[in-house]
């Protein structure tokens, strides 16, 4: 049986895209269906069974802080100076976690179909990998404006451009962090290297996903997880 890996859950950000929703209470903390959109994470990230789990905190943490409290299992990385984006605040939790891979998730999104972390996990190849991404075309990527974030090659690494969404769960060999200069910078630092190593890869999500970090994402997602 595959080890389980630790998971770091980003829920740090100040969720401006959400306008007047996030004026008193953190994204994470946005009711989608009835429930906190951390809940319907912490759902996935439940299912998924990981060694231990992580997750920052700026922005009203103190309301995250609450919620959380009789989760004895999960444990809280507090960015009090200054948000320290994804990459800074990964590195500022790993001696939370234990050492190796690190799966990620983002809180601000929901999810159907196959859990996506487990399908990560199951994915994992660490002799040839520094960064695995959970992806889907654009035209699946309910909320998702724009165009995608990458493209896949044949043996399934990642390129920039193309048709596949980033959907905000991944795992990375945290030495992938190192030497990245401040205190404060996105994972995308990270996975470019990685990608310029050929050790970045990709993989498709089979179900469905909607970003909600933005108004108009609540509905699509409660449509979603309605069935619609």
């Amino acid at each position: 049986m595959r080890p389980s890996f630790p998971l770091m859950m980003f829920a740090a950000g100040f969720g401006t895209r959400m306008g007047a929703l996030t004026a008193d209470r953190p994204k994470p903390m946005v009711p989608v269906a009835g429930r906190p959109l951390l809940d319907h994470a912490l759902d996935v990230a439940d299912a998924a069974h990981p060694a231990r789990i992580a997750l920052n905190l700026h922005y009203r943490g103190d309301q995250i802080a609450r919620h959380l409290r009789p989760r004895r299992d999960i444990a809280l990385s507090w960015e009090r100076g200054r948000i320290l984006e994804t990459g800074g605040g990964l590195r500022a939790a790993l001696p939370l976690l234990p050492q190796g891979p690190v799966l990620t998730l983002n809180t601000d999104a929901v999810w159907t179909g196959p859990n996506p972390l487990a399908t990560l996990a199951a994915a994992w190849e660490g002799g040839r990998m520094g960064a695995l991404l959970l992806l889907a075309p654009a035209d699946r990527a309910t909320g998702h404006r724009g165009p995608g974030d990458f493209a896949l090659d044949g043996a399934g690494r990642i390129v920039r451009g193309g048709r596949f969404v980033y959907l905000g769960a991944g795992v990375i060999d945290p030495g992938a962090l190192a030497g990245i200069p401040g205190p404060a910078f996105s994972l995308n630092r990270a996975w470019d290297r990685l990608i310029a190593q050929g050790r970045a890869f990709g993989i498709v999500h089979a179900g469905g996903w909607c970003d909600v970090g933005q108004p108009e994402g609540i509905a699509l997602a409660e449509g979603m997880l309605a069935g619609g």
